[in-house]
């Protein structure tokens, strides 16, 4: 079970929830990445399922950080120090990763068709 799973232990403080979110995104990030290398080697259907393993983990951190939010505006008073930014910012890099990987892969797979090579 992903740390991030355990969202749902009440009593996790602020930077448990933020640790959980960094995991998430890394996690995230590194699937992505894969993804893409995938695609260059022409290995489409590998590409496929890690950006799902990828969408699989956006979804599961992006609800630790919707929970933060809701926590918020009800009005629960929240520390936000670095590790919390620091957080946000790994949860934000790795959609915007996420994002180009699917714009390359389509690229790469157009590649792969035009050379005549198609990938699998």
């Amino acid at each position: 079970m992903h740390i991030y799973m355990m969202m749902g232990v009440v009593g996790l403080e602020n930077q448990e929830l933020a640790m959980n979110i960094i995991v998430g995104g890394g996690e995230a990030k590194s699937l992505a990445i894969e993804a893409i290398a995938y695609a260059k080697e022409g290995r489409f259907e590998e590409a496929q399922k890690a950006l799902m393993e990828c969408e699989k983990a956006l979804v599961e951190t992006h609800e630790v950080q919707t929970d933060l939010i809701k926590k918020a505006l009800s009005g629960d008073k929240m520390d936000v120090d670095l590790l919390m930014v620091h957080a946000q910012d790994h949860l934000m890099s790795a959609i915007t990763v996420k994002d180009l990987a699917v714009q390359m892969i389509d690229l790469y797979r157009e590649l792969y068709k035009k050379a005549g090579m198609g990938g699998d």
